[in-house]
């Protein structure tokens, strides 16, 4: 058996380290497996974190070649060109002169990509043409606050386009209101800023988490901040032969009757199990809000709906009581660019609940947003996320900033008008990692139409009761703390993933990454996950002779 770091086994240690967030026991991991790599020759293989290691180049391209434009644009009205201080672009006539530059750029694929562009928005979306290519053009320069705040104008009919596919909306023509953020956890800052702030949380409520999820979100409800009270519905249940389905039975979702339980936060599909809700989880949800919880709020965080096909999201299952927060960091390789839309129906829940604050509520309300607007009554809750998210003084300087927007549209134009093309390609590879993965630990993924399969979460319990019985269960549960498995990973293969309880499922469970790794590494990885198994199995028969 390999030589173990000794600090790494200590109980003492084990335990502190265990209080923290994975993603920051994850700098521990990797500082354990890099020095394993330094002493030997494993190369360290990091699946501790979602982020990607692919990119869509096409909208990139289409990014930086519209930038040249906006340049050439800016440049037409110099102040003093030797230093290039130039004016900002006059919109008059620029869409003829932006069809002209692509004229002349047209051997380029970021031309290509851009003419697609803009006759899909001008033709398709009815937008004209002068008033569209100018925001992209001042969008890209970022030499204006983004106006509106809440998205840019064009930003906005395009991104909906998108997530009504996207989200599973179908014929649906509602025009969702959408917030852009700096990535789908601003929003969820925002979110619970928001109901707070307007008296829709208060401290001691209660509020219902559908676990495992992102644990950021286990984590906000219970800062002294918010000081909610958290109801769990625990999806950590074995279902099929002894098997993790991660799906929520009835009793679980049954909990949400509660009319105490003024909201929920659900990841769908989930992290880290990677598995969306399904349809008749979907149908009981449904059941309960109609039936005896009709003012529940539901925040819902999709970013990994794209890696199932036909996903529908519960912003088009339960429209009026859902506000949904889209990321496009996983599926388009963007987790650097922090870009993110929140959609909420313009009739829904929050506003209603609005309407039914207290006089003292509403009044206090007024007090806070009466720099904004004469009828602060009338305002939004949509827009007090906007006021609230720049502390409300400074709303008009809020919104994602510009640069960002326009390329949240390329983004978002450029999948929906390929969504046939991209999302089975994108689905293809991070399945053949996941079964990749699999195949050589000797464990069974059993097929699951509802798996996104971005991450993967195994319960290395139900495998050492399979593969070696309930006495060794016992004993691995007696002798070590579940972190354990992972420090011995990393010391021994120079392997990282997270520990799954730190999302709050099931105690001896793990987390990988099947996104940010090539294809052979997940082939390496299982057969690690599987000696640490064995290895422990050795020292269970170990004990026994003595």
């Amino acid at each position: 058996m390999s030589e173990i770091n000794k600090k790494t086994e200590n109980r003492e240690f084990q335990e502190k380290l265990s209080q923290m967030s994975p993603f920051e026991i994850k700098g521990t991991l990797i500082s354990l497996a890099e020095k394993k790599a330094r002493r030997s020759t494993a190369t360290l293989l990091n699946a501790g974190r979602g982020n990607p290691n692919w990119v869509l180049s096409y909208p990139r391209k289409a990014f930086f070649l519209l930038g040249e434009f906006a340049m050439e644009e800016a440049d037409r009205r110099p102040y003093d060109p030797d230093w290039g201080i130039v004016s900002i672009p006059s919109q008059d006539g620029i869409a003829a002169r932006f069809l002209e530059f692509l004229k002349e750029h047209e051997a380029e694929l970021g031309a290509k990509v851009l003419r697609h562009f803009y006759t899909h928005v001008t033709e398709d979306l009815k937008a004209d043409p002068d008033d569209f290519v100018f925001e992209l053009v001042d969008g890209i320069i970022g030499d204006e606050y983004p106006t509106p705040p809440r998205i840019l104008k064009y930003t906005e009919i395009i991104v909906r386009e998108y997530l009504r596919w996207a989200m599973g909306g179908g014929d649906d023509t509602t025009d969702y209101d959408l917030f852009a953020t700096e990535g789908s956890t601003a929003g969820m800052c925002y979110m619970f800023n928001t109901l707070k702030a307007n008296y829709l949380l208060k401290k001691g409520d209660k509020i219902a988490l559908l676990t495992p999820c992102f644990t950021p979100y286990l984590e906000i409800p219970e800062l002294e901040d918010f000081g909610l009270e958290i109801v769990t519905v625990s999806a950590n249940k074995v279902e099929h032969s002894g098997y993790h389905d991660w799906q929520y039975t009835d009793e679980e979702i049954d909990k949400l009757r509660d009319p105490s339980i003024k909201a929920v936060c659900i990841t769908n599909p989930s992290n880290p199990p990677s598995v969306c809700l399904a349809s008749d989880v979907l149908a009981r949800i449904v059941d309960v809000v109609k039936k005896d919880n009709p003012d529940l709020m539901i925040i819902t965080d999709d970013v990994y709906g794209t890696f199932i096909e036909g996903f529908k999201s519960l912003m088009y299952v339960l429209p009026y009581n859902t506000i949904c927060l889209y990321s496009f960091s996983k599926y388009f390789g963007a987790t650097g660019w922090r870009v993110a839309a929140m959609a909420l129906r313009p009739d829904n829940v929050f506003d209603r609940l609005l309407s039914k604050l207290t006089p003292a509520e509403k009044k206090a309300l007024d007090k806070r947003y009466s720099s904004l607007t004469l009828t602060p009554r009338k305002l939004k809750f949509i827009d007090r996320l906007v006021a609230d998210s720049r502390l409300v003084a400074l709303n008009h300087t809020a919104g994602l900033s510009t640069p960002q927007q326009i390329q949240m549209s390329l983004f978002a134009a450029f999948a929906y008008l390929h969504r046939n093309d991209i999302q089975l390609p994108l689905i293809s590879m991070v399945k053949h990692r996941l079964n990749n993965l699999w195949s050589t630990t000797g464990f069974k993924l059993l097929p699951d139409p509802n798996r996104a399969g971005y991450y993967s979460e195994i319960d290395m319990m139900v495998w050492a009761k399979k593969f070696y019985g309930e006495e060794f269960a016992k004993y691995l549960e007696d002798n070590y703390l579940p972190l354990d498995f992972v420090l011995r990973l990393a010391t021994e293969t120079s392997i990282v993933l997270l520990n799954g309880d730190g999302f709050d499922g099931p105690a001896w469970s793990v987390r990988a990454s099947l996104a940010n790794l090539d294809d052979d590494a997940y082939l390496k990885i299982g057969t690690a996950i599987r000696k640490i198994l064995d290895e422990y199995h050795e020292r269970f028969l170990e004990s026994r002779k003595g």
